[in-house]
C-alpha cells in the first residue's frame, strides 16, 4: 500500500509539511521521519522564522512545539487558525499538562503528542489530516 504522501507526490501535488521546533535535533529527527515516508519537509527554530517564510501557505500539515522562544506555539497556533483555518497543526510538548493540551485541542489542533512521541504515530496522523484535505 503506498502512503497518502507518496500518492500526493505521484500525482504532482506537493506535501509540504512544516516543523516548528527550538530544539535542532527534535527537527532533524522530525525531518527525517517525514522525508523518508515521502513528504517535502520544511523545518523552523522559532515560530517568527515560520511566519516570515511564506510556509503558512506551502504547508498541509505543521507540526508545532509548544515551547518556543519568543512566541509560544499556542499562539503560533492561533495565527495559523487565523491565516488558514482548515491547515491541519499537530501540537507536540515535552512538558505535559491538561491545561496546554485543553487549549491546544480547544484552538483546533488535530493531536497532541508528549516527546517522545511514535514516529509511526505522527506519519499515521499526519496522512489522515492530508488526505482530509
Amino acid at each position: 500500500m503506498v502512503s497518502w504522501a507518496r500518492c500526493c507526490l505521484m500525482t504532482q501535488s506537493t506535501c509540504v509539511v512544516a516543523a516548528v521546533d527550538d530544539d535542532r535535533r527534535v527537527r532533524d529527527s522530525i525531518q527525517s521521519v517525514l522525508e523518508s515516508a515521502g513528504y517535502e519537509t520544511e523545518t523552523f527554530a522559532s515560530a517568527e522564522d515560520f511566519l516570515e517564510s511564506g510556509a503558512v501557505a506551502r504547508a498541509r500539515c505543521v507540526v508545532v512545539d509548544v515551547r518556543l522562544p519568543g512566541m509560544d506555539g499556542l499562539e503560533l497556533q492561533r495565527r495559523i487558525r487565523n491565516e488558514r483555518p482548515t491547515l491541519p497543526v499537530i501540537v507536540v510538548t515535552a512538558h505535559d499538562d491538561d491545561e496546554t493540551q485543553r487549549q491546544a485541542l480547544g484552538g483546533g489542533a488535530i493531536a497532541f503528542m508528549v516527546k517522545p512521541f511514535d514516529a509511526a504515530e505522527l506519519i499515521e496522523r499526519i496522512e489522515a489530516a492530508v488526505k482530509a484535505q
